[in-house]
């Protein structure tokens, strides 16, 4: 059965859009009935707060864009969706979400941080599909409301965050795959960038986590090359930017390697940055990495006339 916005998700919503400023706000991806979705009235989502401040959520019911505007006269045009990491069992909301989007509007770029649902038998009737619907759709909603936000429809990206970033990764991919009935509106991004992202869900390369959540125990040689984003690049592939350290023990760097390879193979224009040191989520909170990494994209993002020199 389709699920319904619950009473915790009203009350949700109206946490979010009071705890921050007077330009973000909160809204349901979904208009109406989620697809893909089974009704569990004992799967709830479960929220971690530091004081006011949303730090992790799990357990996602029911997806929500935050949207963070930029300051008036302030917008450039471009958007970018973004995905925060969990691997595929919970979202780093304020450190891969919140902070990031806030960081964005600062430079002009209307950001929209999606919580998305993670990968359940619980309440999907396709779990390795659940994710990619909601990312699909963030970038439909985006493209169809670009003149309610003064976006460039032309100009509307994706970024993510470990598991988020095999989600972006897959979007970026798996774009025209159909995971669900929608309108004309394309669900392909304009460009990607990818932090510390699961790309493989080969064994050896992967991070198990995130292949277990999302693929299951047994995962089948034609879902885990289906999922193996590297594998998907070709020449339609959008400019990628991607970021990695070599001592992530969490998500071995070859993610980031494999991918940047298929994009240069394709020549699909690419910029790939790899830290010595960094470990792996470390976001927007370590600054021997955050301050390096946020310039490095300011600049590709200048590159390719995404936001102004100024």
């Amino acid at each position: 059965m389709p699920l319904k916005r619950s009473l915790f998700s009203i009350l949700y919503l109206s946490m979010m859009t009071s705890v921050f400023s007077q330009n973000v706000e909160t809204i349901p991806l979904w208009k109406s009935d989620i697809p893909n979705s089974i009704s569990n009235s004992n799967y709830q989502e479960q929220p971690v707060f530091d004081g006011k401040t949303l730090t992790s959520t799990s357990q996602v019911v029911t997806p929500t864009l935050t949207v963070f505007t930029p300051k008036a006269k302030k917008e450039n045009g471009t958007a970018v969706v973004i995905y925060p990491g969990g691997g595929y069992h919970h979202l780093s909301m304020n450190k891969e979400g919140a902070k990031v989007g806030a960081w964005l509007s600062d430079l002009g770029i209307t950001a929209f941080v999606l919580k998305y649902r993670l990968p359940n038998d619980a309440i999907m009737t396709n779990k390795t599909i659940g994710p990619l619907q909601d990312a699909q759709e963030a970038i439909r909603y985006v493209r169809r409301h670009a003149k309610d936000y003064k976006l460039d429809p032309a100009k509307i990206g994706v970024l993510g965050f470990s598991a988020g970033g095999h989600l972006a990764s897959t979007v970026s991919t798996h774009y025209n795959q159909e995971v669900y009935k929608h309108d004309s509106v394309s669900a392909k991004p304009d460009f990607s960038i990818l932090i510390y992202p699961v790309i493989s869900m080969k064994l050896g390369v992967t991070h198990e986590g995130s292949r277990r959540n999302l693929l299951g125990e047994t995962p089948t040689e034609d879902l885990i090359k289906n999922y193996s984003n590297a594998l998907q690049v070709n020449a339609a592939t959008p400019p990628t930017f991607l970021i990695h350290a070599t001592d992530d023990g969490a998500v071995p760097v070859e993610n980031s390697l494999e991918y940047y390879a298929a994009l240069r193979q394709n020549k699909v224009p690419a910029a790939l940055h790899i830290f010595e040191q960094g470990g792996h989520g470390f976001g927007l909170s370590k600054p021997e990495t955050q301050l390096y990494w946020q310039s490095l994209c300011e600049q590709w993002l200048k590159l390719h006339d995404l936001i102004s020199e100024n």
